[in-house]
């Protein structure tokens, strides 16, 4: 089988489709992973799939390249592209430091603090913290969420402030103190990035309480507003935003930003994604639809960013 047009003069050899791990987003990824594989298969490309939870990363040497399709922990934070890159094989999406900076919520919420972008106010509760001070400090209703994990995983929606120590004891369960952030009353959206084009913005609605982890991977009810009812200005306001956001942290090749309009149509950053799901629940994968990019374009693409890291093109 000959490689598909759209990898047209670039030969990744040996590929390793890194899924599953160790994290709580474990069955995620895998789903993520067993899609982007059967494209990759499908356009001639020789991947296979690779456990980290199942192999060990050394065996990672047998490949040429990485298609990286993990999620959380240890996949997404640095950890394995830090492994890859002392190997020397080339992977795809962000590098190193972007990808620690992405996974963790309040170290990326300080840095667009500093650099005058706008999200939502927070606190980080501490086992021993006060929670009574950070609900006047912050007001109510306020997100709870733990510092570094992904797919709304741990997150709560405090809407009493009796209730705040539970939720902050819940996300803490997930290793680290617990992000306290004020909630922005609005629509949500999500922007993707693939290289250097922005895809359409994408409105979340759900019937859940907000976009937890059923709303996103479980529930039919959740709707994916395409197009997204904003104005062409206002759209490309926020993709501009997300640009910025995700340049901030050093983010590249691909990814996506999660953003809330408010009732005075501000708009607040909640967090960058740095290796998004690819699942028939994604968002990249149907704001990538809507782009006119099916789902073998999209994989090949994403692929393609494996070619800034150790190449040297």
């Amino acid at each position: 089988m000959t490689l598909d047009a759209h990898l047209q003069g670039h030969d990744p050899g040996r590929v390793a489709v890194l899924m599953g791990g160790h994290s709580a987003e474990r069955e995620i990824s895998l789903a993520s992973g067993g899609e982007c594989l059967a494209a990759l298969q499908a356009m001639g490309v020789e991947a296979t799939a690779f456990d980290p939870a199942e192999r060990p990363v050394a065996a990672l040497a047998d490949y040429d390249r990485a298609f990286i399709a993990l999620h959380g922990p240890g996949g997404e934070d640095g950890v394995m592209q830090g492994a890859l890159e002392a190997m020397g094989i080339p992977y795809t999406g962000s590098g190193v430091l972007a990808s620690a900076l992405g996974m963790d919520k309040l170290r990326s919420k300080c840095i667009w603090q500093a650099m005058d972008l706008p999200t939502p106010a927070f606190r980080v509760l501490r086992h021993g913290d006060d929670p009574q001070a950070v609900v006047e400090a912050l007001g109510l209703p306020l997100f709870v969420k733990p510092l570094r994990e992904g797919s709304s995983m741990g997150t709560t929606r405090v809407d009493r402030g009796a209730d705040l120590a539970a939720a902050a004891e819940q996300a803490r369960a997930f290793g680290g103190a617990a992000l306290v952030e004020r909630c922005i009353d609005g629509p949500e959206y999500t922007l993707a990035l693939l290289a250097d084009r922005d895809l359409p913005a994408i409105r979340i609605e759900v019937d859940e309480p907000f976009y937890d982890y059923r709303a996103k991977y479980q529930s039919e009810s959740t709707r994916m507003v395409l197009p997204c009812g904003l104005d062409v200005a206002a759209e490309a306001r926020m993709a501009q935003l997300a640009r910025r956001a995700f340049a901030a942290i050093g983010a590249c090749g691909w990814g996506r930003v999660d953003v809330m309009a408010d009732s005075q149509g501000g708009l607040w950053l909640l967090e960058v994604n740095t290796i998004p799901g690819m699942t028939d629940h994604s968002l990249v994968p149907a704001a990538a639809a809507s782009a006119g990019i099916g789902t073998h374009e999209l994989v090949a693409r994403i692929l393609l960013t494996s070619w800034r890291h150790g190449d040297g093109q």
